[in-house]
């Protein structure tokens, strides 16, 4: 295949484009780079973009069978200010309307748009079980989803395959969120962050590559799709788990007005959890290479 990838020199998109140039795809990548990151393959074409309302160039669209939306404002890069919360929402939301009108005008257009979201389009509704066809929240961070999936939506009009992947929280090597948290517990101050008893929704970057990839390679496969590991857990056994795999302790809680205080409306990225299940993904038999926590983070911090 031919995949053009936005948001591609990421945690996540930089994986993804080595993982397809790997197996011999040929991958284009939409950046605010102007330079390659040095380790691509000869298989991968960079075109710099630099983001909305500029236009996207029409040569890197050529012949493109798929295209993956991953851009977007990190939302965890600091706290949410007025400026920030209206960067978080448009970087999404005008990019994806840049992509379908993009998309709209070719004359022969991609089969397939694979668009990112997060399992935050549920809001924060308590300690039940959550799948795709449950309804959206109302938090800052569901409204954000919300619009940002029906943008996407807009493509199946045009006859385009769409897929929109509800990610919850990535662990990985090499950045992510997990180094944040393992930070505490290696200066021995780690445990629970409030409560400890909000549900953590997560999965490793292999398996969101691999749900990627499935989606790509299974034509059938379209809609939301939570992009989570089958076994959530509670912000406590995370915790118990990370003290234990790297000798620390893990009793250390954090309490929720500290959070609040340094991290002002953000903390609620911390404080609420969310008990999110791919049900789309097992029901269309995808396997989980790590469906639990305590093998997921052992892969994790020994790379």
């Amino acid at each position: 295949m031919r995949v053009l990838i936005t948001g591609g020199t990421g945690f996540i998109g930089g994986e993804l484009v080595r993982t397809l140039a790997g197996l011999g795809h040929s991958v284009v990548v939409l950046s605010r780079m102007s330079v390659p990151p040095p380790g691509w393959k000869s298989n991968v074409q960079l075109f710099h973009w630099p983001g909305p309302p500029a236009e996207m160039p029409d040569s890197a669209f050529d012949k493109v069978d798929a295209v993956v939306n991953l851009a977007g404002e990190s939302i965890g890069a600091g706290r949410w200010t007025n400026a920030r919360k209206d960067r978080i929402f448009e970087s999404r939301i005008l990019t994806t309307r840049l992509l379908v009108a993009r998309i709209a005008a070719m004359p022969t257009k991609p089969k397939l748009l694979i668009s990112g979201s997060a399992i935050d389009y549920y809001g924060s509704p308590g300690d039940v079980p959550l799948n795709e066809a449950s309804p959206p929240g109302n938090s800052f961070l569901a409204v954000v989803c919300s619009h940002w999936e029906d943008e996407a939506k807009a493509v199946i009009k045009h006859g385009v395959r769409l897929a929109i992947l509800r990610t919850g929280l990535v662990w990985g090597p090499g950045g992510g969120v997990l180094p944040r948290l393992t930070l505490p517990f290696k200066l021995f101050v780690g445990g629970p962050l409030g409560s400890g008893n909000q549900v953590i929704s997560w999965i490793h970057r292999d398996d969101l590559i691999g749900i990627i990839r499935f989606i790509l390679e299974n034509d059938h496969v379209s809609g939301p799709i939570n992009a989570t590991a089958p076994n959530p857990v509670t912000n406590r056994e995370l915790s118990r788990v990370l003290g234990r795999l790297l000798h620390r302790p893990s009793f250390f809680r954090t309490p929720a007005f500290v959070l609040r205080l340094a991290l002002g409306e953000m903390s609620e990225l911390v404080l609420k959890g969310q008990r999110v299940l791919p049900k789309r993904a097992l029901e269309y038999k995808y396997t989980f290479q790590f469906p639990e926590l305590e093998g997921a983070l052992h892969n994790v911090l020994k790379s």
